[in-house]
């Protein structure tokens, strides 16, 4: 392998003056891409049953009755939320119609990042309205936020998808993201 192709597998971080470098395998990139699509799948298919199914979506029973019985530290907040009629109204259309769109997003590998941070946001909000300590402080919501953190993390949407082509899109002569740097932080 050249000293190239050994550089391109190094992940290196520094945070706080402390800097942590490994190298990762070259089968990496294949669990990468496992990553992105078992969580596209997954908020594909929760936000199409929700869409899809015969009775219209309604949070506004959750949040009001859920976190109060599950003893999560933010029900009072969770109640509010659920006793204003405009926020239950706009969560009804963006929790599912969300799921779909970051499920989307996820599996062709479009606007990664943004649909990952978009995910993760919704699981925090999850881990906080199903409080389960009963097992400790981990539990699937909490670890489905972390999932979509290391996709966005690691630019997953490079892999086998269209973030790869939207960033190299020219645009007066130079790809996309040389053109708009922010955009560094919606695709990969």
């Amino acid at each position: 392998m050249s000293r190239r192709e050994l550089d391109a597998n190094v992940l290196e971080s520094t945070v706080l003056g402390r800097t942590v470098r490994t190298r990762a395998h070259s089968l990496s990139v294949w669990f990468v891409l496992a990553l992105r699509l078992m969580m596209g799948i997954a908020f594909l298919w929760s936000g199409a049953d929700k869409v899809l199914a015969a009775e219209p979506f309604d949070a506004a029973g959750y949040l009001q009755y859920a976190t109060p019985e599950n003893g999560s530290p933010f029900a009072d907040l969770f109640v509010a939320m659920g006793q204003t009629d405009w926020f239950v109204a706009v969560v009804n259309v963006a929790v599912p119609w969300g799921e779909v769109l970051i499920g989307l997003g996820l599996i062709v590998g479009a606007f990664t990042r943004l649909a990952a941070f978009f995910g993760a946001f919704m699981m925090l909000m999850f881990y906080l309205g199903n409080w389960d300590m009963a097992h400790g402080p981990i539990n699937g919501d909490f670890a489905y936020m972390l999932t979509f953190l290391a996709v966005a993390a690691l630019g997953a949407g490079r892999v086998l998808g269209l973030d790869a082509y939207i960033e190299q899109y020219p645009v007066g002569g130079r790809p996309l993201v040389e053109r708009y740097p922010f955009l560094s932080y919606l695709l990969g």
